[in-house]
Formats: structure tokens, sequence, C-alpha cells
């Protein structure tokens, strides 16, 4: 159910920075003036809602062990629960469509689609998918496309995992065996394959273009992945694609900003203090302005301790920060209903502890996503 409430004596972000001003939302959205019964949240702070542009700690719920598959759905329906837990109340579900197999199978994209659009309606976060395509999966282009069409897919990335230099060299991929385990292949047959798909490099570029124009005629938003260099960000520049996840180095980032694509990195990876896998480090990034928004990759949780770490460590101010994981990502999915505390938006928005920052509410579309603590109190009486 909606709720029509007020919150007064909070601070409050809105576009403009903090102020003390009520603000009130109903019927799902942020109201123009006080309604409905007035909630005193002194003390406490309240942000716009999150929006994941990009997380796959999914997979942990739908898919705890290997073969613990049969219940996709509830297992959806508890990542929402940890979702509205940390905030999020947009969440973009990056699903996989790769030879690799396993989770990132075609056969369980197909099977995940479906099990979301079975529970979407059941929870209060708006989840929302992306489907990550292996470039070298040319054979199951037509799949892949028509997956999209069916699921109504609005954010599709492209994706290139062949270990190129190691089968150009002929030498046997690192962790090969657990791969073809999870492809269900022998390692034998999937060398094969990957040797194949390596030969046929030359076919990608003309194929991935006409995918791309052709989603891209669809209203689907582009991205790329990994981007490594300054040509890299120009090629798919120029194929539709202008958002690039998690580029690699300082020259893809400056690259991607010089040509006004969007920029996407890695909420761990700020936490961490820098790339797990070595690449150019979030922070550097952010802080020479290189970041339109940062994802929750693989950890739901670092989100929100990520924007809060930026404005503490002096990086950025609050306004900011926060604009990273919900004006941000909002702009770059095209979501002008949502990202901001203004009348007429989405009220998606989340309330800070005083003193702690600990995050103790989450509402979503103006219904509770979730609540903890003693601030549960305020909005009992």
């Amino acid at each position: 159910m909606s709720l029509a409430l007020t919150l007064e004596g909070a601070q409050v972000l809105r576009p403009g920075g903090l102020d003390q001003a009520p603000l009130g939302f109903a019927d799902g959205v942020i109201a123009k003036a006080p309604v409905g019964r007035a909630v005193d949240l002194s003390g406490y702070q309240v942000l716009p809602g999150i929006v994941d542009i990009h997380g796959d700690g999914f997979e942990r719920h739908v898919a705890p062990r290997r073969g613990a598959m049969k219940d996709m759905g509830g297992g959806i329906e508890a990542c929402a629960a940890e979702l509205a837990a940390n905030g999020i109340t947009t969440g973009v579900l990056a699903q996989f469509f790769s030879w690799e197999g396993g989770l990132r199978g075609p056969d369980f994209a197909r099977a995940m689609l479906e099990a979301l659009g079975g529970v979407r309606d059941r929870v209060e976060v708006d989840l929302r998918v992306q489907l990550r395509l292996e470039t070298h999966l040319l054979d199951l282009y037509a799949e892949f496309e028509a997956l999209v069409v069916e699921f109504g897919v609005d954010y599709v990335v492209f994706n290139d995992h062949l270990p190129h230099e190691r089968l150009a060299a002929g030498k046997r991929p690192a962790r090969l065996a657990g791969t073809a385990l999870k492809s269900r292949r022998s390692p034998e047959a999937l060398l094969a394959l990957m040797q194949e798909m390596h030969d046929r490099r030359g076919e990608v570029p003309g194929a991935v273009g006409a995918l791309a124009a052709r989603l891209a005629a669809r209203d689907v938003r582009l991205g790329s992945h990994d981007d490594h260099s300054a040509q890299d960000r120009a090629e798919w520049r120029a194929r539709g694609c202008p958002i690039t996840e998690f580029p690699e180095t300082l020259e893809a980032a400056e690259a991607a900003r010089a040509g006004g694509d969007g920029i996407v990195l890695g909420a761990p990876n700020v936490m961490r203090g820098g790339s797990h896998k070595g690449n150019a480090s979030a922070l550097d990034l952010i802080a020479l302005g290189l970041c339109d928004a940062l994802a929750s990759d693989y950890h739901y949780p670092s989100l929100w301790r990520a924007a809060l770490f930026l404005e503490r460590a002096g990086v950025l101010d609050l306004a900011g920060a926060w604009a990273l994981v919900s004006a941000g990502p909002a702009r770059l999915l095209g979501l002008d209903d949502r990202g901001e505390l203004s009348p007429g938006k989405c009220a998606d928005l989340v309330v800070l502890e005083p003193g702690s920052g600990r995050l103790v509410a989450t509402f979503a579309g103006g219904r509770v996503a979730w609540m903890a603590g003693d601030v549960a109190a305020r909005f009992l009486g």
C-alpha cells in the first residue's frame, strides 16, 4: 500500500543540497506540499533511493549451491529484500548470456527472466534486468535477440571473456576444467569451442554492429564492458553503445568522458581502494571526474557505503557522492522519474540514522520496503 506521509525535522537531500523543509509523498510520488500524517524524523537524514545500474549479487540467492535452483522466484524475492535493506529502490539484475555456461549460460538466462516476471509484482523494489552478451557467441545472436524482444529487456551490454592471447598462442586457458564443468562440456570440447570462436573473431565487428543497430531501433540502451583503450571506447561508441561499464584504464575512461559517454564504476572497487583485477582505481577515476554512476557489481551493501565514504574522505560533497548512486545511474538508464527528491518524482527514498550513518529505512514508490531499529517507532507512533 502506498502511504501518504510528511517527513518533518529531517535533513533532506534535494537537488539544491540539504535542507530541513518537510518532505511529503502520496500515491507513490513526492508531493509539492505536506500531505497525510506527519512523522517526526528530527536528527535523521533522508536521501533519494539508490538506483543500482549493474548488480549480479542476485546469483547467490537464485543458486546458492551448484544444482540448488529449485525455487528461483523465491530467490529473486529474497534478493529484493536484500536490495531494500541496502537502500536500493531500483535494481538492475545483470545476467550473462555466455558460452561459459552455468549461471552464465543461455538456458539459465531464460529461466531467470521467467522467474523474474513471476515475482516482479510481488516486491516493492523495481526489479529490472541487463543482459550481457558474449560477443563471440555468433551462432546464438538470433536466440539472444529473440530473448530481448520476448522479455522486453531494455539494457544490453556487450562483453568478451575469451582469453584471446592464450588461444592465439595455442595454450590452454586458465581454469579450463572448472569452466568446462559449469558449461557441462568436457575440457576438450570447451577448448575446441573457444578456439572456434577465437578463429571467427574477424566476423564479430560486423555482426555485433548490426545487432547493436537492431537493438537500438527498439530503444534498448547499449553499453560495453571492460573497455581497455581509447580505441575500444571509440569502436563501441560508433556502434551506438554510449555507456562504458568498468573501464579498465585511465585512457579508456578519459576517452569516454571526451566522447560524452556514460561511465559506470564499481562501488566495491571504491571500498577496497582498488580493483581486485589490478585495473584502474575507481577512487582515482572519481577524483578526476571520470564517473557518472556507481554499481554494486557483486556486493549490494557497497553502494551506500561507497557514497558515504566518498563524502567523509572529502573526495565529493554529499550531494555529489550520493548522485553517483541515484541521479547518475537513473540518467544513464533514461529513468527521468527517479533519482532525486523533487515533486512528481517517484517516492523512492532512504533514511539514515544520526551519528552512525546506518541505513535504517527504505521506501520504494511510497511503500515501506525495509525498516529496522528505533526509526520504526517514529513511523508507527
